[in-house]
């Protein structure tokens, strides 16, 4: 064999190598994590949840019944504890709403109050109504492998576009290379310092697609704090009316 032609073949050879053994595939980051995205959000889903809020000297429970279409709206409403049944968590695009039983009203929640823990949890107003930035946001970098739930993953840097306003200066992504499940992400601040760690488990199957049904999410800053999403009930592809997602009628949502 000609030894150039020798020399390139092995040089190709190398090169798929290298490729493989980072999950690449002739898949880019941007293309990973949007694939990850959709398979999490589909086009609309009703979920069934379990939050518990987890403190050093007590929990909380919550269950909740909650309807989205695509990335621009969800709706959540509370059906226990007795004290904040009712209560609606509207997103529309980048507003949020809520609807307090108690005094019978719809809230468009201001500017002030976005960075304010969520029910009690350790999620903010900011995170819910934000949550579909990962991929229109954010530049996209595979930055290595890991073992994650037994599972091999890529593991993703996200850094913010210079033209989109964001709370995070950083986030670490680990998606699973075979059904690209989202199984670790990391927070980080402004100063690239760590302030959350979320991790995916219990893997189960809704409508044929492989998720964590578990969602475990630690505040770094508060040792023994953590907020634990459990979905006992995933539905994708169901139709749901408009009005579900309107401001005069999250009141009637049961």
């Amino acid at each position: 064999m000609n030894k150039t032609i020798y020399y390139i073949i092995k040089k190709f050879y190398l090169i798929i190598v290298f490729l493989s053994s980072y999950g690449i595939q002739a898949q880019t980051a941007y293309e990973i994590m949007k694939i990850a995205d959709n398979r999490v959000r589909g086009n609309s889903s009703y979920a069934e949840i379990t939050i518990t809020i987890v403190r050093p000297k007590w929990q909380k429970k919550m269950s909740l019944k909650s309807w989205s279409k695509g990335n621009d709206y969800s709706v959540s409403l509370v059906k226990s504890p007795a004290k904040e049944k009712g209560t609606v968590f509207l997103k529309r695009k980048k507003e949020a709403w809520n609807y307090l039983p108690t005094i019978e009203r719809t809230i468009k929640l201001p500017p002030s109050m976005m960075t304010q823990n969520w029910m009690g949890t350790d999620f903010t107003n900011d995170d819910l109504v934000k949550q579909s930035s990962m991929v229109v946001d954010y530049t996209h970098k595979i930055i290595g492998s890991e073992i994650i739930e037994d599972l091999s993953c890529w593991k993703l840097e996200l850094l913010p576009n210079e033209q989109t306003t964001v709370v995070w200066g950083k986030l670490i992504v680990w998606i699973d290379k075979s059904d690209y499940m989202q199984l670790k992400t990391e927070f980080y601040d402004e100063d690239l310092e760590i302030v959350n760690r979320m991790v995916g488990s219990e893997i189960r199957e809704f409508n044929g697609k492989k998720l964590p049904s578990k969602l475990d999410f630690y505040p770094l800053d508060d040792p023994g704090n953590k907020t634990i999403i459990e979905y006992d009930v995933l539905n994708y592809g169901i139709s749901i009316p408009q009005n579900y997602f309107s401001i005069q009628y999250v009141s009637r949502l049961k």
